[in-house]
């Protein structure tokens, strides 16, 4: 049996989401790990100004593609964009590149989606399903498809607590929804949608799994897999530790607390925090995409990609792992923090709320006080709502549990040579989540960031400064209340004594018992 390696060779690639995330990291991967890959064709589509050209020629710029680059200077030859736009009937893709994509494409990868939580519904329905379904449709007409692999997301039936890798019936028939929200307006829909998502937590997680029936349905026309990662962090090892290029998820969380901004979080303690790393989702993908297409299974293949039921990582070991990922945000601190990096997770509603009030808000409104007596914008208060939101999105996976069925991941790995298991390695059990932490908070500095390492004898300085500060205001908060409410009160002085006498001979014995042990 070929290589995966082997088995790409010479073959046409079609992408969508090309441009995101975890599309970049599969570019890069196929492009470095498959050379002999014919062409990969990206659907693209033009943004913010920028053409879809453009879009790709900054894409290959990017720091990521560094090894490529090294080993092929001329890669950018391989890459063949695509005008396209999901919103569009039929993607907007032009009757002569229809005819150029059905006439080459050997295996289709479709990464593209709408990540976000809070997406209303009509426009998450057209992204992650009505584009899924067109997508599906041109695939059906590729006269050489070998393969057509589908993203999807360990979440997509979060209402359930186990989950096994099969498709579950869907929460409704997708095309009667459609015809349905149709000549709805926004309004309308908006105001029905908690009802008709029920008990999943968003607009995505209910799309996602609409999409998983939509590609299920045509799986006796198509060779098909659908891959689950769960939440999709920065690369393990490929092509370097750390890679990350968004705020999502995690990275938002540690970088918030690697600025000070962040100083509590509510989590259940014994929650999997099912993170897994964009390299090996990748690796797995292109696995899978040369499994499907050698065996061509009868019917669509369904893989959990998740560490929590072979490598657990609790949401309570990231707590205790906080104080590692402060002590490497110390050492190698980020521009311009806001505070010493200091972040507690907690499970309990009222601490959280306690600590909010007080390290959130509180500070928040004395710097924008400050920003407003010096003439300046007020900021923080917005950035603290912003943050506030975001983590309030994220309580929903970071408060429950889920077991995740792993079956067809392990097969797949059986399947695999020696020699691709380390090419394309995939297996969560050799992740090392200390490593992979401090590595992830560096990667958040260096390339969301762009910060550079060589600045950190400044931004050390500059938590220096904050140090002084802090200590300052605290003294000054102490003498204040000894003024207002001790030294006024002869009881609140006489307790006041009481501490510092016990406190004082508390350490006076601390210090005998240290002598007579040395």
């Amino acid at each position: 049996m070929a290589s995966i390696a082997e088995y790409y060779a010479g073959k046409n690639v079609l992408i969508t989401g090309a441009t995101g995330f975890m599309g970049k990291v599969l570019v890069e991967k196929l492009l470095r790990s498959c050379p002999e890959v014919k062409a990969l064709y990206l659907l693209v589509r033009p943004k913010a100004g920028q053409s879809m050209q453009q879009r790709v020629s900054d894409m290959m710029t990017c720091k990521l593609f560094d090894r490529v680059r090294e080993d092929n200077p001329d890669f950018h030859q391989k890459i063949i964009p695509i005008s396209s736009e999901l919103m569009q009937p039929g993607l907007a893709i032009s009757p002569e590149d229809v005819e150029k994509l059905t006439g080459c494409i050997d295996v289709v990868f479709h990464c593209a989606a709408t990540i976000r939580f809070d997406e209303p519904l009509k426009h998450a329905l057209q992204l992650n399903v009505i584009a899924t379904q067109q997508l599906v449709s041109l695939a059906k007409q590729m006269h050489h498809l070998e393969a057509f692999i589908h993203i999807s997301t360990a979440y997509a039936n979060c209402n359930r607590k186990h989950i096994d890798e099969v498709i579950y019936p869907p929460p409704v028939e997708p095309k009667k929804l459609i015809e349905s929200l149709e000549w709805m307006d926004d309004g309308i829909v908006r105001d029905i949608t908690p009802r008709l998502i029920g008990d999943r937590p968003n607009t995505y997680t209910y799309t996602k799994a609409l999409a998983e029936f939509v590609v299920q349905q045509e799986q006796d026309k198509l060779n098909i897999a659908i891959i689950r990662p769960s939440i999709v962090g920065a690369s393990w090892q490929e092509p370097f530790p750390g890679w990350i290029d968004n705020f999502n998820g995690p990275s938002g969380v540690f970088i918030a607390a690697g600025k000070g901004i962040l100083r509590t979080m509510r989590a259940n303690n014994d929650a999997v925090a099912d993170l897994i790393p964009v390299d090996m989702v990748i690796n797995l993908t292109l696995a899978a995409g040369w499994y499907t297409a050698v065996h061509r299974p009868k019917s669509a293949v369904v893989y959990n990609c998740t560490t929590g039921g072979i490598n657990p990582f609790h949401w309570g070991e990231i707590g205790r792992y906080i104080h590692h990922v402060m002590s490497s945000f110390k050492r190698n601190p980020l521009e311009q923090a806001f505070r010493r990096p200091n972040a507690n997770i907690t499970s309990n509603y009222l601490i959280n709320q306690y600590w909010i009030l007080v390290s959130h808000k509180f500070p928040a409104l004395i710097y924008d006080l400050f920003l407003r007596l010096s003439g300046q914008k007020p900021q923080m208060m917005r950035i603290f709502n912003r943050l506030h939101k975001a983590i309030s999105l994220l309580e929903y996976f970071s408060s429950q549990d889920w077991e995740w069925n792993s079956e067809n991941m392990n097969m797949l790995m059986s399947q695999l040579t020696p020699e691709d298991r380390k090419t394309f390695n995939f297996d969560v059990r050799q992740l090392n989540w200390p490593e992979y932490i401090e590595n992830y908070c560096i990667g958040t500095k260096k390339y969301v960031l762009n910060e550079d390492m060589s600045d950190i004898p400044a931004a050390r300085q500059h938590l220096r400064k904050l140090r002084n500060i802090r200590y300052t205001f605290n003294t000054l908060l102490v003498v204040f209340i000894w003024r207002v409410f001790i030294a006024r009160s002869q009881m609140a002085r006489n307790i006041w004594y009481f501490v510092v006498s016990l406190c004082f001979k508390f350490l006076s014995y601390f210090r005998a018992s240290s002598t007579i042990t040395n």
